[in-house]
């Protein structure tokens, strides 16, 4: 039930998506062992060795303040932007693009603690996932999360020119944890964050980030707190008497 339930428990080093991966690789070095030559035996134990690690899934543990907002992937940041208009973009966001190289650890973590408003996913071409038009062009899946304070803030999962495949785990109405699993992308590919405009950025361009440990930013926790109470009913004070 463990390894069906993944990433809501994860008991294995790698991530259940790549077993599959990992057995296939296993069987073909294994037939090669058995049958030769052994110069196709051992290479096969390389790759079986390289996509073991690939889908390595390590546990990580976050216990900074309450308003950090985290790295869901880990990779470098490879664009910091101020956007007005686009797909996922109603009004004026922070946007900040983490790009992943093979070599990166693949599993996406969650930002921020809240609840998945919406969930989007758009068929789409496989650009090199550095490349800007990847987020408009390419494969991708998109979450909308809203937090407890009433913002709201978006993570894309973008394929990339390698990456075929992305796995995501999770429904609308579905409350998340900061620093929870939530899914995958295989080999390479890139993670677009949607951020209210009064998110205090703490990364900058070409830093390098880890999932569920790196500080990205700083949410307004009271920004969706002041506006339920803006629309809160009020009782005006009578004129004191004349």
């Amino acid at each position: 039930m463990g390894l069906l339930n993944w990433p809501v428990n994860s008991y294995l080093p790698v991530a259940v998506p790549g077993v599959k991966f990992i057995a296939a690789a296993g069987m073909i070095t294994g037939i090669f062992f058995y049958t030769g030559p052994l110069w196709a035996a051992i290479f096969c134990l390389l790759a079986t060795g390289f996509i073991c690690w690939f889908f390595r899934d390590p546990e990580r543990e976050f216990s900074g303040p309450e308003n950090a907002l985290l790295s869901p992937a880990d990779g470098r940041v490879i664009r910091i932007d101020q956007v007005e208009e686009g797909e996922y973009v109603d009004s004026a966001m922070r946007k900040v693009s983490i790009f992943m190289n093979v070599f990166n650890v693949h599993v996406n973590r969650v930002p921020f603690t809240g609840t998945v408003q919406e969930v989007q996913y758009t068929p789409g071409k496989f650009i090199n996932a550095s490349f800007d038009k990847a987020s408009e062009h390419n494969e991708r899946n998109a979450l909308a999360i809203k937090a407890d304070s009433g913002s709201v803030y978006k993570v894309v999962q973008v394929a990339g020119l390698i990456a075929r495949r992305i796995v995501c785990k999770t429904e609308k109405g579905r409350a998340l944890r900061k620093g929870d699993r939530y899914g995958m992308i295989s080999f390479g590919s890139r993670l677009d964050l949607y951020l209210p405009p009064d998110t205090k950025i703490a990364v900058s361009i070409g830093q390098k980030v880890k999932a569920g440990t790196s500080v990205v930013g700083f949410m307004n926790e009271s920004t969706g707190r002041d506006a339920k109470n803006d629309e809160s009913p009020r009782t005006e004070a009578a004129d004191d008497p004349v």
